[in-house]
């Protein structure tokens, strides 16, 4: 299969698990469910709690909910102040690289030359493994202080246990996390490849220029000061330096 039609299916793939995964952090921020207790330890329980980043909430056997936001901001544990901006992070990182990866994709047509494609490309995939790992880390906390509490037979206040927003916020951090780093990998390689391509013949002396200052030179010069230069151009990238 040709290189570029491979890379374009590889970029193709990391683009849909970066936007499932990113869709996935984003339904864990109005998710009730990040921890979660019960009322006490029979099995046929009356009713129970749950909380996330922004409010407590209370269910009856009766299935009504009764929530209440935290009242103050300043009155708030650090980890709750850490965890929210590293979500909204995460959000905002992941946007910005889908915009990003759509310019970028070659299957898109969006963006320009294959070096500026391979850079937009390359930007996405850091975008989407800041994001995963910012994400990582903030459902991480989050868990740590929840396990923390619960292990601790110090602890007398109410005790809450993992919950499902967390387990969805795992998932799609890996996703965006995974996603990010083998498009960076392929863009990185891709740019590279593409910026240092330069065909060179032998006369008198061997020479390679940037494919760039080649292409420059290329468009620049007329036909009769490319021979009394002795440069030979060629489509794309490659550029022969006859006699330099």
């Amino acid at each position: 299969m040709h290189y570029r039609t491979v890379m374009m299916y590889t970029e193709t793939g990391c683009f849909v698990a970066c936007v499932c995964g990113w869709i996935l952090v984003c339904s864990t921020m109005p998710t009730n469910y990040w921890t979660y207790s019960e009322v006490d330890s029979l099995v046929l329980t009356s009713g129970h709690y749950f909380s996330n980043l922004w409010k407590d909430c209370l269910s009856d056997s009766t299935g009504v909910t009764d929530c209440k936001e935290f009242p103050t901001l300043l009155a708030l544990q650090t980890y709750i102040h850490l965890c929210r901006s590293l979500v909204i992070i995460s959000i905002i990182l992941g946007f910005f690289g889908s915009i990003f990866a759509l310019v970028g994709m070659k299957c898109t047509k969006l963006g320009g030359s294959e070096i500026v494609n391979a850079r937009v490309t390359f930007a996405a995939g850091m975008n989407y493994l800041f994001s995963g790992l910012c994400g990582m880390f903030a459902y991480s906390c989050y868990a740590h202080k929840v396990i923390s509490e619960f292990m601790d037979p110090d602890y007398k206040a109410k005790k809450f246990e993992l919950g499902s927003a967390l387990f969805v916020g795992w998932g799609g951090s890996a996703l965006l996390a995974a996603g990010g780093f083998v498009y960076s990998i392929t863009a990185g390689k891709e740019g590279c490849r593409s910026r240092y391509q330069c065909t060179f013949t032998l006369l008198t002396k061997r020479r390679c220029i940037h494919a760039k200052d080649a292409q420059l030179v290329c468009n620049q010069k007329s036909v009769l000061n490319r021979i009394k230069l002795g440069i030979l151009c060629s489509t794309g990238n490659a550029c022969y330096i006859i006699n330099t």
